[in-house]
């Protein structure tokens, strides 16, 4: 989400809300997923490394949730994962983690519980094996993202094979990894992602004019494996 006047990243609800609403005044069938992702930034201070640096943004769990709460999207993201994300670390401990799944377990949104590395794979579990999440939980394999598991048939079938028991999965990679884990995710039976903000391109040095391209590709893809896309109806069963 970007603040329209300076076109940075915003953290306020009033975006969110206007983003949605014009999304459901235009009555076209789409599912909407919203993040709880922004609120982790960690950057340590220059000076007190306890300090907060220069592009921290953490926030309260509840802060993090109230745009779901109030906007009741179909689905929400849910990151399980500290990690060093790109230059800064991302943190979400698993206290945090058990508030924010427990505000979403109080209401009709489906958390999308996002993975990027073995061993997030493992704590998600773990809150799914507690009852955090309403069966079938639905699990998305972030692979690619510096710093964790790479975009590769290994890394993805890694990360599959620790899933609990009767998940839901989809798995995606970033960049020139996005059509390949597309194929990748439909084979090893999960579902897939594409978009722009995990890649700009539709091929080689040709950025793609928008998401429905990146769709339309992945679509060919998928149909050319024997499966075909969901409708926004059936995604919601």
């Amino acid at each position: 989400m970007r603040n329209p006047k300076t076109g940075k990243a915003s953290l306020e609800l009033e975006h969110y809300k206007e983003v949605v609403e014009r999304i459901r005044a235009s009555k076209v069938n789409v599912l909407i997923n919203l993040t709880t992702g922004p609120g982790a930034r960690f950057t340590p201070g220059d000076v007190d490394p306890v300090g907060l640096g220069p592009g921290t943004t953490m926030k309260s769990p509840e802060f993090r949730v109230q745009h779901v709460q109030e906007l009741n999207p179909d689905i929400c993201s849910l990151d399980i994962a500290t990690m060093n994300f790109g230059e800064y670390a991302f943190v979400n401990t698993p206290p945090h983690l058990r508030k924010m799944a427990e505000m979403i377990g109080k209401t009709k949104v489906k958390p999308e519980i996002e993975v990027f590395d073995l061993g997030h794979v493992r704590l998600a579990a773990d809150l799914v094996a507690k009852g955090l999440f309403k069966a079938p939980p639905l699990f998305q394999l972030c692979l690619g993202i510096p710093w964790g598991a790479p975009a590769s048939t290994e890394g993805m079938l890694s990360m599959r094979n620790l899933l609990p028991a009767g998940a839901v999965w989809a798995g995606f990679g970033i960049s020139r990894f996005q059509f390949p884990m597309v194929a990748q995710a439909v084979i090893l039976g999960g579902h897939a992602r594409v978009g722009l903000e995990d890649n700009l391109y539709i091929e080689h040095g040709k950025l793609a004019p928008g998401n429905a391209a990146l769709v339309e590709r992945a679509v060919e893809i998928i149909k050319s494996i024997g499966e075909h896309p969901a409708s926004p109806d059936e995604a919601r069963k």
